[in-house]
């Protein structure tokens, strides 16, 4: 037992690592408080490579670790303030969901896991918009236009990217699990 929890810390805290890593990937867009990153890709990833749990667990660390000043959200931010922190916690809602859905053979597909990471990646809007609301002060209409519409090339493009891995990263964590 315990070596299977040494292992489940070690898989949680590289899932971390990944996530704050793909948070460096940043590009400000035009027109829009929320800059696109890589962090969906990570959560996304986390979630179905690690399942329900380890995901929730993965992305509750990156927070914590976030909030008490780990410069590794996006850009090297950190703290929970700011346009993108409902985004940060629709990630965790996002692989939690993904996760549970993977365990349940979501991910046995390329069809199936891109719905499933599409469906994580609205739960991550389904949690943003309503920040970004409050934050910006702006209405719904312009909240989608500022925060979800200008994303959704790139997300796909990430959710893409997320599946074509998805058979190496269970890879990696069977390995590490033995």
């Amino acid at each position: 037992m315990p070596g299977a929890l040494v292992r489940d810390l070690a898989l949680v805290a590289a899932g971390a690592a990944l996530i704050g890593l793909s948070a460096q990937v940043v590009l400000p867009i035009p027109g829009t408080p929320v800059p696109f990153t890589g962090q969906t890709f990570g959560a996304l990833l986390v979630g179905s490579a690690l399942g329900w749990q380890r995901g929730a667990v993965t992305m509750l660390l990156y927070l914590v670790v976030g909030a008490m000043g780990v410069p590794w959200f996006e850009g090297g931010s950190s703290g929970l303030s700011g346009v993108t922190v409902g985004y940060l916690f629709g990630m965790l809602l996002a692989a939690t969901v993904v996760g549970a859905l993977a365990g349940r053979g979501g991910d046995r597909t390329v069809l199936r896991t891109a719905g499933t990471m599409a469906l994580g990646n609205l739960l991550i809007y389904a949690v943003g918009v309503p920040g970004l609301m409050i934050i910006a002060g702006m209405s719904l209409p312009a909240a989608l236009a500022a925060g979800v519409v200008p994303f959704l090339i790139g997300d796909a493009i990430k959710i893409a990217l997320a599946a074509g891995v998805l058979p190496a990263s269970w890879a990696l964590v069977k390995r590490f699990q033995r």
